[in-house]
C-alpha cells in the first residue's frame, strides 16, 4: 500500500477528500458523505509518507509547526494536502482537485458570474463553508479573464490548487511558504508588481483583510474567499475582524470597493448523480452600500429578495433556475486534459531558495498525447523503523 494507490482508490470512488489517521482505516468523502474503507494504517507508514511528501529541506519546519500545507500532483490528480500531527501520530487531509481546467461552464455556474470580472477594480468576495468549491469558483473567474483579456494576474495561495497556463493574460502564481513568507508580504509586494488582478486564496487575519481592501481601493480587481454561509455573514465577518474603534471606517471602505459577494454551497442532484453549486449573489446597489456603511447587515437579506432586476440571486431563486436548467456539464464528458501540464512539471521541480536546483526535464506538448504528470507525482516510500514518538523527537 502506497500513497499513490490510496489516491487512485479515492479517485475511482469519486471522492473529493481523503483522510488518513494512524490506527484508523482511510476515510473518503463522496458526495458530501464520509465513509471508511479498508484496513487501519499504521503510524510508522504515515510518518514515512509525510517525510517524503514534505521533503527533507522543510521537514524541520514541520517538526516545529506540527502541520504543513502543500499541493502535489499524484497519480495524475492535483491534490491539496494538509499534514498534521494528532494524538495518534501524523495524519493527512487530502483534497482531490478537478482534473480539468475550471471554467464557469464546467462548474455549472450561472453565466451572470462572468459579468463580475468585467470590472477594472474593486473586491469580489466568494464565501461558503469548507468544501463548497470556493477555490474552484475563483479559478473559473480567473480563467474567464485569462481567455478574454490581456491583464496581468497575480495569485497568492496557500497552497496553489489550480495551476494556470497563460492564454491572453499574463499570470504569476505565488505560494505562501514557498514563494513568499506570508499573505501580508505578498500583498505588499504586489503593489510594486503592476498587477491588474489580484487573487488572494483566503482572508484569514485582519492584516490580510486590511491589505486586501487597500489593494481593491487602489485600482486593482481583487478576488478572495472567506468562510461564511451567506453574503451578509461574509460582510459581517470581514468588518468584525477589525478592532471596534475602526469598524465604521472599515465598513465604509468595504462599501466603496465592493463589486459582488458570492455565497455558495454544493447540493447533490440525484437525477444527475453530481453535486452542483447553489449560489447567493449580492450586488452593491446604493441601498446595499448604505446597509454596509451603517453595519445593518440584517437588512441585506431583504435587499437580496427585491434585487433580482439588479442581478442579485437568493438561494431560492438560484435553485429554481437550476431546476429549469437543461444543459449540464458532466465530469468526464468532453473534458479536456489539464491546461497546465508543463507548468505542473516545472512547479514540482522548483527548489527552495538557497539550494542547488535540480535539472528540469523539458516536456513537449503533443496534440492528442496523454497528460504528463510532474516528476513529483510518483512517491516512493522507504520503510522507517522505530517508534513514532522516538522518531519525532
Amino acid at each position: 500500500m502506497t500513497l499513490d494507490s490510496l489516491i487512485a482508490v479515492a479517485r475511482q470512488q469519486g471522492a473529493s477528500d481523503l483522510h488518513l489517521e494512524a490506527g484508523l482505516p482511510l476515510a473518503l468523502r463522496v458526495r458530501g458523505s464520509l465513509r471508511t474503507v479498508g484496513e487501519p494504517v499504521d503510524a510508522t507508514r504515515l510518518l514515512a509518507w509525510a517525510r517524503d511528501v514534505i521533503g527533507e529541506p522543510q521537514w524541520q519546519n514541520f517538526l516545529e509547526r506540527r502541520s504543513a500545507d502543500l499541493s502535489r500532483t499524484i497519480q495524475g490528480v492535483r491534490c491539496r494536502i494538509n499534514i498534521l500531527q494528532t494524538a495518534r501520530g501524523v495524519g493527512f487531509a487530502i483534497r482531490l482537485l478537478s482534473t480539468f481546467q475550471a471554467t464557469i461552464e464546467k462548474l455549472n455556474l450561472h453565466p451572470d458570474l462572468k459579468n463580475l470580472v468585467a470590472h477594472d477594480n474593486g473586491l469580489i468576495l466568494v464565501s461558503g463553508p469548507t468544501g463548497s468549491g470556493k477555490s474552484s469558483t475563483l479559478a473559473a473567474l480567473i480563467q474567464e479573464i485569462n481567455l478574454t483579456e490581456a491583464r496581468h494576474i497575480v495569485t497568492i495561495e496557500s497552497p496553489i490548487e489550480y495551476t494556470l497556463r497563460p492564454r491572453q493574460a499574463y499570470i504569476r502564481q505565488r505560494e505562501v511558504g514557498r514563494d513568499t513568507p506570508s499573505f501580508e508580504q505578498a500583498l505588499l509586494d504586489s503593489l510594486h508588481e503592476d498587477p491588474d488582478v489580484l487573487m488572494v486564496g483566503e482572508m484569514r487575519e485582519s492584516e490580510t483583510m486590511r491589505l486586501t481592501l487597500n489593494a481593491a481601493e487602489t485600482g486593482h480587481l481583487v478576488m478572495t474567499t472567506v468562510h461564511s454561509s451567506t453574503c451578509a455573514e461574509a460582510l459581517q465577518r470581514v468588518v468584525a475582524a477589525f478592532p471596534s474603534e475602526i469598524q465604521n471606517s472599515v465598513a465604509a471602505q468595504l462599501a466603496d470597493c465592493l463589486v459582488a459577494v458570492v455565497a455558495q454551497r454544493l447540493r447533490f442532484r440525484s437525477d444527475l448523480n453530481i453535486r452542483v453549486p447553489e449560489c447567493e449573489i449580492l450586488i452593491p446597489t446604493n441601498p446595499v452600500k448604505a446597509h454596509i456603511r451603517n453595519r445593518d447587515f440584517f437588512k441585506i437579506i431583504s435587499a437580496l429578495e427585491t434585487g433580482a432586476e439588479q442581478g442579485m440571486w437568493t438561494f431560492a431563486r438560484y435553485r429554481h433556475w437550476l431546476q429549469k436548467r437543461a444543459n449540464w456539464h458532466m465530469p468526464g464528458q468532453n473534458s479536456e486534459a489539464p491546461d497546465s501540464e508543463t507548468d505542473e512539471v516545472q512547479a514540482a521541480n522548483v527548489p527552495p531558495l538557497g539550494t542547488a536546483p535540480k535539472p528540469v526535464v523539458a516536456v513537449q506538448k503533443v496534440k492528442g498525447a496523454a497528460p504528463v504528470a510532474g516528476s513529483g507525482g510518483r512517491i516512493e516510500i522507504e520503510p522507517v523503523e522505530g517508534d513514532f514518538g522516538k522518531i519525532l523527537k
